[in-house]
């Protein structure tokens, strides 16, 4: 799991990749919550996505924010941040160069910047969705939006209530050729605590539904 240091649009940023040597290996970069909220990449929940991604043999990369941990700059509430991911699927992809398929995957604030990554970018054909913050930013970008994905959300979130993650699900899985599958972790707050092992069972057995994986190889 080495640590790795690329260079973002407002200076370098910090990483942790996870490289499989199949040649076509899948890759995913996941992102983490809101930085003001004590987010960064070493939250257990995109710990714990990042874990369920490189199992299932995609070459995974996640990373702080600006102004997080190592990584330069200073928050700048989403727009800098979405140019942060950008440029972290960029160094990604610049070192799996043949890679067969490209995932997203956040966790509320990061799942925010992740949907707008995916609008972004043809290239990504599929996403993972943890508690997107659909009360508190707006979604409506996703018209239409361009792959079906996960989205995985608890029913006793305190701060984002179900049902407006519900009615953003209805909206997108009404859309052409568009599957959302949608789980909810039973008595799972915003921060999933003690239910980590349900978002990764969630997100593995999505997965080995959705893609042929090859075996995970160090």
């Amino acid at each position: 799991m080495p640590d790795v240091i690329f260079n973002g649009p407002d200076g370098r940023l910090e990483g942790r990749y996870q490289h499989k040597r199949a040649p076509d290996a899948p890759i995913a970069l996941m992102l983490h919550p809101d930085p003001h909220q004590g987010g960064t990449m070493n939250n257990r929940v995109v710990y714990t996505l990042y874990h369920a991604f490189s199992r299932q043999g995609f070459s995974v990369l996640r990373f702080n924010f600006r102004g997080v941990g190592r990584s330069q700059g200073a928050f700048d509430r989403g727009e800098g941040e979405l140019a942060d991911a950008a440029a972290a699927l960029d160094w990604l992809q610049t070192y799996n160069e043949n890679a067969r398929a490209c995932w997203i995957a956040g966790f509320s604030f990061g799942a925010w910047i992740g949907m707008q990554l995916l609008m972004r970018r043809p290239e990504i054909a599929g996403f993972v969705s943890v508690a997107p913050p659909a009360n508190v930013y707006d979604f409506s970008f996703l018209a239409p939006c361009p792959a079906s994905g996960l989205v995985i959300h608890g029913d006793a979130d305190e701060a984002v209530p179900e049902p407006s993650v519900a009615k953003l699900v209805e909206k997108l899985a009404h859309q052409r050729d568009i599957k959302i599958d949608y789980r909810v972790v039973k008595g799972a707050g915003h921060g999933f605590n003690d239910h980590m092992e349900e978002i990764d069972s969630h997100v593995e057995d999505y997965l080995q539904k959705v893609m042929e994986v090859a075996p995970a190889q160090a």
